[in-house]
């Protein structure tokens, strides 16, 4: 059976309304926000925060006037949880394990600097859990730079 490459927690995504009613919370908790971007395709906004040197949370929010998985989300279940990210130090070899357990992959991705995939909330868990490998140009194209990383590295 084929292993699972190097994997690890990357951040927990949390879905809100707005980026600023919600990140209050997460300064009184001691994050620190490093990075903020619309995504590429303009339907939402990100932001990421530290906690530590190895824990990141996002906060993720619709644009205003989009209609996307996001909206589609906070209708159905208002703010909370979206998904667990895994940084895996290879996307295909990830799921090949996982397929070849049975697990579903689904939405496989090829962006400028990064790869993803996803194993949808159907599963046991009932949470959506993405898989994304940085690719070489990642940290370099935002602000945060290495701070993206869990302890400052990719795998």
């Amino acid at each position: 059976m084929t292993e699972m490459p190097a994997i690890r927690v990357d951040h927990v995504g949390i879905a809100v309304e707005s980026i600023d009613g919600a990140e209050e919370l997460l300064f009184a908790l001691g994050c620190e926000k490093i990075h903020e971007e619309r995504s590429e395709y303009g339907e939402f906004t990100w932001a990421a925060y530290a906690l530590g040197d190895a824990s990141r949370l996002e906060l993720i929010a619709p644009e205003a006037g989009s209609d996307s998985f996001l909206t589609d989300f906070l209708e159905r279940n208002g703010p909370g949880l979206h998904h667990v990210t895994f940084e895996v130090a290879d996307l295909e070899a990830a799921v090949g394990a996982l397929e070849a357990r049975g697990v579903p992959v689904v939405d496989r991705l090829e962006c400028e600097h990064w790869k993803e995939a996803f194993v949808p909330p159907s599963n046991p868990t009932g949470a959506l859990f993405q898989l994304m490998e940085y690719e070489d140009g990642y940290a370099e194209t935002r602000t945060a730079g290495s701070r993206l990383f869990v302890h400052g590295d990719p795998l």
